[in-house]
């Protein structure tokens, strides 16, 4: 999603276009230019009413669906603890969003780190103003800051499943207000302005895998370890309380991810089936590998890794959705979950880390799995569609990108995170009480229980 410069690998047609005003500027100048001063590119009321369903199945990936996704796997004193943060994150990220996050991260400031804040609270944005799409067609700015303030918003939202059921609800949130200020918006400009440091290096993230899901995975990561282990973490009962909410949450999520992955085409043309028909292999891939994995390890395929399965394969087709061919998305799904299932069931038990909801597992590891990938799949070899000169693609070279990219991710979040989590435990204390904790996060914090016997 980059929103100055164009992506020659789907353009095509602009590219034909473009060939065709070449000639007839040669042969007639004075005409082109008349029928250019006349006709400036206008947006298509198509991509207006796509990339506007794509921000609203964003949104519904955060409330209702990441909501009843997290909300379903903690225990039930403290499913409204996670619904209620879910929601006022989103909320609150969208505010920050207008009044400084855009201009962060889309800004006209000529940066490599932040976009500057000549656009802080909207400043210059209008019903009239565009903003380019990867074949030089225009679309509404106020519908591109919107569909990019979604993405912000559920990347906040993320998170919490590194250390759910132990946090206070006010310092959380001023936590996040500082954590998107300072990591995500800068990420978010470096990777996908065409201004940003690793959009300069070159860098393949077509929906998210560095700037959404290795950042908040790691954030998450971080979270867990600074607070610590949940109260009986390793001796009580902490299985998901209401597992049907869990698969209609992935559920939700998978129908919402279609907004997060094809939406990030910004234009309904041709090329937005590749990304689309992606987002059905590789979830559908990776969810049949958990539960086959699973199978194997515990005699039995559960609903919980099936909904586990989905997430995976949507984590690591983000970032390689418009780059990878469909076979390419596939492998890619059964890789995350090789990977993710061994993080989940094996590596989190061997260092006995409370990643409460395993955002670190799914999230950084499904997200790493798959901004690698993404540099070697997206291969012509592979039936990938690199971006520039497919004959002049090379897999050694790109991967590098990726892997630098990763590692810049993955300091810039776990640095900065663990700086902010430091500054507002001092402020504010970001551990709930001992007694909070046992009564449950629903009444502690909120005043009200989820179910009445």
């Amino acid at each position: 999603m980059i929103r100055k410069l164009t992506k020659p690998a789907l353009g095509g047609v602009a590219l034909l276009a473009g060939s065709a005003v070449a000639w007839a500027q040669e042969v007639a100048p004075p005409v082109v230019e008349a029928v250019a001063e006349a006709a400036p590119v206008m947006p298509e009321s198509g991509d207006i009413a796509w990339m506007m369903t794509s921000a609203l199945l964003v949104l519904m990936m955060i409330i209702p669906g990441l909501a009843l996704f997290y909300g379903g796997m903690v225990r039930s004193k403290n499913v409204l603890s996670i619904l209620m943060q879910c929601t006022m994150i989103a909320a609150v990220v969208m505010l920050v969003w207008a009044f400084w996050g855009y201009s962060m991260a889309f800004g006209d400031a000529e940066n490599q780190f932040f976009g500057g804040f000549g656009k802080a609270f909207l400043s210059g944005v209008t019903a009239s103003t565009t903003s380019a799409t990867f074949t030089d067609h225009r679309i509404p700015e106020f519908v591109f800051l919107a569909f990019q303030m979604t993405f912000a918003a559920i990347t906040a939202a993320l998170i919490v499943g590194g250390f759910a059921e132990r946090i206070k609800f006010l310092p959380l949130m001023v936590f996040i207000v500082l954590w998107v200020t300072a990591v995500y918006f800068p990420i978010a400009h470096m990777v996908w302005d065409s201004d940003g440091l690793m959009y300069g290096w070159g860098t393949y993230d077509f929906a998210g895998g560095t700037v959404v899901h290795i950042n908040a995975g790691i954030t998450g990561f971080v979270g867990c370890l600074f607070l610590g282990k949940r109260l009986g973490f390793g001796k009580d009962n902490m299985a998901p309380h209401n597992v049907p909410y869990v698969l209609i949450g992935a559920a939700l999520l998978w129908v919402g991810w279609f907004g997060f992955n094809a939406g990030s085409n910004l234009e309904a043309n041709t090329f937005v089936g590749l990304p689309f028909i992606n987002t059905f292999l590789a979830t559908a891939a990776a969810a049949v590998a958990w539960a086959v994995i699973e199978g194997i390890a515990k005699g039995k395929a559960s609903v919980v890794g099936a909904a586990s399965g989905i997430v995976t394969g949507l984590v690591a087709i983000t970032p390689a959705a418009g780059y990878v061919g469909p076979m390419g998305g596939i492998i890619l799904g059964v890789v995350a979950a090789v990977a993710c299932y061994f993080f989940v069931s094996t590596v989190k038990k061997a260092f006995g880390y409370d990643d409460s909801l395993d955002v670190f597992g799914i999230h950084a590891i499904g997200g790493i799995i798959g901004a690698l990938g993404t540099g070697i799949l997206a291969s012509p070899s592979f039936g990938g569609y690199p971006l520039g000169d497919a004959d002049a693609f090379s897999a050694g070279a790109q991967l590098w990108i990726q892997f630098k990219s990763v590692l810049m991710t993955i300091a810039w979040s776990g640095i900065g995170s663990l700086v902010l989590y430091a500054i507002v435990n001092v402020v504010f204390g970001l551990r709930a009480s001992p007694e909070q904790e046992r009564e449950g996060l629903d009444y502690g914090s909120h005043g009200e229980v989820a179910y009445h016997s």
